[in-house]
């Protein structure tokens, strides 16, 4: 009886050492991508940051990015306006955190779904071949030709104003990177051994795609996904700059710059140098977090770091 207590009792340690294991594992590979690449990793920690400021938006801002004191308008940065109030008296400094936000939502949003479905189209070119790949390297060279900002502004302009509209225009331009990377890397893949091996035991197409042709393009796409988010931003920015993004009064970094050049003709200079340099220093640090990883993760690469 008590052999058999002991052997019930046996796996609850077990399960309480996996996730230990689990963490200190991640904290190891954390360590190393730093120690390889440490200008990488310090960009990686201002992304980090980024983001935790846009999720805790509300609780970090000290105003209502939308409430006006006319009391206060267009005031230069002091200790009551930490980055000055725009001209209706607004606190600048809380329209760039709460415009973190939306800014990045959208930019996550577009590239996360422009990525993955350009990726699986590649994936579906480089497997089949033949017609289809012809046929859609030809669809993808026409989207190819249309600069991203033009495309992604007809884009908008077409389907209206709006977070789901942004997020699709922008999506759509960057469906072509991922198309044409992961068809690159599928078909290089289709005519390893391991391939051919499960093709002659009988595996269908899906199976042999998503079990042994999918796993080893993950590396590539985290790599397009991070350092495609600096392009998102900036045509994120432009379109709002342009009036064609988000409407207002939501706060975004692109409309902020555009509603600077409303307080006259030579616009309050931190109306114009915060928000862009909340774009500048975003778009830097995942273009260069985007440079590490793509070190880290490509084997030609990764003795050189």
């Amino acid at each position: 009886m008590s052999t058999i207590a002991q052997d019930t009792a046996t796996p609850a340690p077990l399960a309480g050492q996996v996730k230990p294991s689990l963490v200190r594992r991640l904290w190891r590979g954390l360590a190393r991508f730093a120690r390889r690449s440490p200008m990488s990793a310090f960009w990686g920690v201002i992304a980090a940051g980024i983001l935790f400021v846009a999720v805790a938006a509300p609780a970090l801002a000290p105003y209502d990015p939308l409430k006006s004191d006319f009391r206060a308008m267009t005031k230069p940065p002091s200790e009551r306006h930490y980055f000055g109030s725009d001209q209706i008296g607004r606190d600048t400094l809380s329209r760039v955190i709460h415009g973190s936000r939306a800014s990045l939502t959208v930019a996550i949003g577009a590239v996360v779904l422009g990525t993955t479905l350009g990726a699986l189209w590649g994936l579906a070119c480089g497997y089949f071949g033949g017609r289809f790949d012809i046929v859609s390297q030809r669809c993808i060279e026409f989207m190819q030709s249309f600069p991203d900002l033009i495309l992604a502004m007809a884009i908008a302009m077409a389907l209206g104003a709006g977070f789901a509209t942004v997020i699709v225009a922008i999506a759509i331009t960057r469906i072509p990177f991922g198309g044409r990377v992961i068809r690159a890397v599928v078909l290089s893949l289709k005519e390893l051994s391991y391939v051919e091996a499960a093709r002659g035991l009988g595996a269908s197409h899906l199976r042999i795609m998503a079990r042994h042709i999918l796993p080893q393009c993950v590396a590539p796409y985290l790599i397009l996904a991070t350092t495609h988010l600096g392009v998102a931003i900036i045509i994120e920015a432009a379109l709002g700059f342009l009036g064609v993004g988000i409407p207002p009064p939501t706060p975004t970094w692109g409309n902020m710059l555009a509603d600077s050049l409303n307080a006259g003709l030579v616009p309050p200079w931190w109306l114009v140098l915060f928000p862009g340099l909340a774009i500048t220093i975003t778009v830097l640090a995942f273009n260069l977090l985007g440079d590490g990883i793509r070190d880290i993760l490509d084997p030609r690469l990764r003795g050189a770091v």
